[in-house]
């Protein structure tokens, strides 16, 4: 239902953009997260992109992520800046629907920042 992609290892600094596909939900309808888990720690909440482009994002990564939303390709994007070694997780999307609550999760993609 949900595939993510585009993590990798990148030095303190830098930038990724992350990826999620959607198939299978009405993508006009559901709000999209992306939460991560660093090793040792609970899954957080990251970002948030509700239809309409209400977004919402942690305080940890407030003006560096961007989530946005392309409906026409039911894909959700975050764009990491200024990435430091605290962003390293795995990261996965997510979508619940408005109407139904129907939730799913996507695999996970991993995100390394070298110091």
């Amino acid at each position: 239902q949900l595939q993510a992609c585009g993590g990798g290892l990148v030095q303190a600094g830098g930038s990724l953009r992350l990826a999620c596909a959607a198939s299978g939900i009405i993508f006009s309808t559901n709000v999209m997260r992306w939460y991560r888990q660093a090793p040792g720690k609970q899954r957080e909440l990251v970002a948030g992109i509700a239809p309409g482009d209400i977004t919402d994002y942690a305080n940890s990564v407030r003006g560096r992520f961007t989530i946005s939303r392309d409906n026409a390709k039911n894909t959700v994007y975050l764009q990491q800046n200024s990435l430091n070694s605290d962003d390293t997780a795995v990261y996965y999307c997510n979508s619940r629907d408005l109407i139904t609550r129907a939730e799913y999760w996507g695999q996970g993609t991993l995100v390394t920042v070298s110091s």
